[in-house]
């Protein structure tokens, strides 16, 4: 629906214009520093965390092939790695998910 020019007054539109020039904008809208870690520090940590899990498994696959564990050590030791393996395939795959979008955004 278009608006007609003859139902804005000009009187109007001088105040308005006269109001928009009171406006400032609020430079001071920096982002404060929180506590706890930051976003990289979080993943560097989660990635180390998975780096840590993975040796560990391998070093109890390690032992059970010398006889030193049972089957069922083995197993749960599996099960944890994969569970950590997939959540961090999980996130890589959002992450380059993120990454192709921010390619197609126009500039």
């Amino acid at each position: 629906m278009a608006i007609s020019t003859s139902m804005i007054s000009p009187s109007a539109v001088q105040g308005a214009y006269r109001n928009s020039k009171d406006l400032v904008a609020d430079v001071s809208l920096k982002p404060e520093k929180t506590e706890g870690p930051s976003f990289s520090e979080m993943l560097s940590s989660a990635s180390e965390r998975v780096i840590s899990s993975m040796n560990e498994t391998d070093a109890v696959m390690e032992s059970g092939l010398k006889g030193e564990l049972d089957t069922q050590q083995i197993v749960e030791a599996t099960m944890a790695l994969e569970s950590s393996v997939t959540v961090a395939v999980s996130v890589r795959d959002k992450f380059v998910a993120a990454y192709q979008e921010i390619l197609r955004m126009p500039i």
